[in-house]
């Protein structure tokens, strides 16, 4: 009775667009949870405190329901049908990470995850709860002890099918469901994801920084981006797929097939001229429905004024310099930062003269302190 309940969940699983589902058991990630405590206490998830609350209940899908008997980890390929280094090159658009050029998952794969959990607890009369990436779930261990892939030297999941790109949901449930095998990691003495970080985000294989990370830099951070970091950081305004991209088992993924995760073209390349023109309306607009909107115009123009500054495009100054009267402190200290890497000496510190009669922000002005302002 369980294997053909199983059997009939992962064809509605299926019918329903996921790509993949397998099932585990809420017990099976114990290690995982050491791990965690340990990225924890190196202080690697920087200013994600939501991360450090609570760390018990990740390590343990029983402490977030005590009846769970079953984990059943679904996946929705997402796999771009372009190589996403290649706008790495073009210095004066922007690069946005793959997994946010389309509709925001979590609104996608929810609606599903609801649909498949109604279809369980009522073929089954069992009890259901849904989760993706919305609570204390430890997403991509569960995902390895369900046999989905297996977390690289990277952190990230990869898949023999589907390489790098695989969205995660779960189903915790009360129904006695048959377990699938773990899978076993894959990577033997590949490397690659680890070397091509630019901002060297791994201390070691399996271990993130998140501090160093680009996408932690680009998205969760709320201040100014460090220093050390704003060169490496090129044309990426929202997140980082270097990582993924390089991973020699993509070389078996296939494009995605779902249309609300299809990249839109106005964000497959972006042109910074002008997304730095973008107020707080056209910014919601053009992101309506999209990851990106979560982050906020201001750090949004951030993003894209450090790509700004280091695109070596003379003509984007002019957008810049604007952008030294914005409301929005975040903004002009990036403003500052643009133009030191732009203008000559000479031209940089007729603006800072101007700027000085108005400026009050501390922050702001360290970035003007920092321009190396000829005497």
């Amino acid at each position: 009775m369980h294997d053909d309940l199983k059997e009939a969940l992962t064809r509605e699983a299926h019918a329903l667009g996921f790509d993949c589902a397998r099932v585990t058991d809420p017990g099976a990630i114990a290690q995982a949870g050491k791990y965690f405590l340990e990225f924890l206490q190196a202080g690697g998830h920087g200013d994600m405190d939501w991360l450090a609350a609570n760390p018990e209940r990740r390590s343990d899908p029983r402490t977030l329901w005590p009846g769970v008997r079953s984990v059943i980890m679904l996946g929705v390929n997402y796999g771009p049908d372009e190589n996403p280094l290649a706008i790495l090159e073009q210095r004066t658009r922007g690069a946005i990470s793959v997994y946010a050029q389309g509709d925001d998952y979590h609104d996608v794969i929810k609606k599903r995850l609801k649909a498949l959990a109604r279809w369980l607890a009522a073929t089954a009369s069992c009890e259901v709860k849904v989760f993706v990436d919305t609570a204390a779930v430890m997403e991509k261990p569960l995902a390895q002890a369900a046999g989905l892939g297996w977390q690289g030297k990277h952190t990230n999941l990869v898949s023999r099918e589907f390489g790098s790109w695989l969205f995660l949901g779960a189903i915790f449930t009360d129904a006695d469901l048959a377990h699938d095998e773990a899978d076993i990691d894959h990577c033997g003495s590949c490397q690659a994801c680890l070397d091509i970080c630019p901002t060297s985000a791994f201390p070691a294989p399996y271990k993130l920084d998140a501090r160093r990370c680009i996408s932690y830099l680009t998205i969760e951070n709320k201040g100014p981006i460090p220093r050390e970091f704003r060169r490496a950081i090129g044309n990426r305004i929202y997140g980082c797929d270097d990582c993924l991209a390089v991973c020699p088992w993509n070389k078996f993924a296939k494009a995605g097939h779902e249309a609300k995760l299809s990249p839109r073209e106005e964000l497959r390349a972006p042109g910074l001229s002008t997304l730095v023109r973008l107020d707080d309306a056209a910014f919601r607009k053009l992101f309506a429905k999209s990851p990106v909107k979560r982050i906020g115009r201001d750090r949004f123009i951030r993003n894209v004024l450090i790509a700004i500054g280091n695109s070596n495009d003379l003509s984007l100054a002019t957008e810049a310099e604007r952008l030294l009267a914005d409301a929005s402190p975040l903004v002009r200290g990036a403003a500052v930062w643009a133009l030191s890497q732009l203008l000559e000496p000479s031209a940089l510190k007729v603006l800072a003269s101007r700027a000085a009669v108005a400026e009050t922000d501390v922050t702001v002005q360290t970035e003007w302190d920092a321009a190396h302002l000829p005497s």
